[in-house]
């Protein structure tokens, strides 16, 4: 596991909308990849061999996956930002992955279009 970072950079507040995040899913290597937490959305182009098109956690970049990240889990249809559902502990877990992101990547915006936690889309 990396360590946490001393040298990140302020957070910023951009805006994306859902559609706008789905363009920095690693598929284009000129663009940064982006993964959104509870909808902060991190830079994790430095961790492109993870992130990256055809990598394992490429599933989570270029949207909110937080109901996947709460779960340990690597099927896309677990890939959605509603995580209403998770059990106390798999909310436990999404809390340490939003923590272990906050201390390693830049925070680069927010999802403004994100349906509310236990909306159908």
């Amino acid at each position: 596991m990396q360590p946490p970072k001393d040298d990140l950079a302020e957070p910023l507040d951009i805006p994306y909308t859902r559609e706008q995040l789905r363009e920095f899913d690693g598929s284009d290597p000129t663009k940064p990849i982006y993964v959104a937490i509870k909808g902060t959305i991190f830079d994790v182009s430095k961790k492109v061999d993870v992130y990256g098109k055809g990598k394992s956690y490429n599933l989570f970049a270029g949207k909110d996956a937080s109901k996947a990240l709460g779960m340990s889990s690597l099927n896309s249809e677990d890939a959605v930002s509603d995580y209403s559902t998770l059990s106390d502990d798999d909310r436990k877990v999404l809390e340490e992955w939003y923590s272990f992101f906050k201390k390693r990547y830049n925070v680069v915006g927010k999802v403004v279009d994100l349906p509310p936690q236990g909306a159908s889309l």
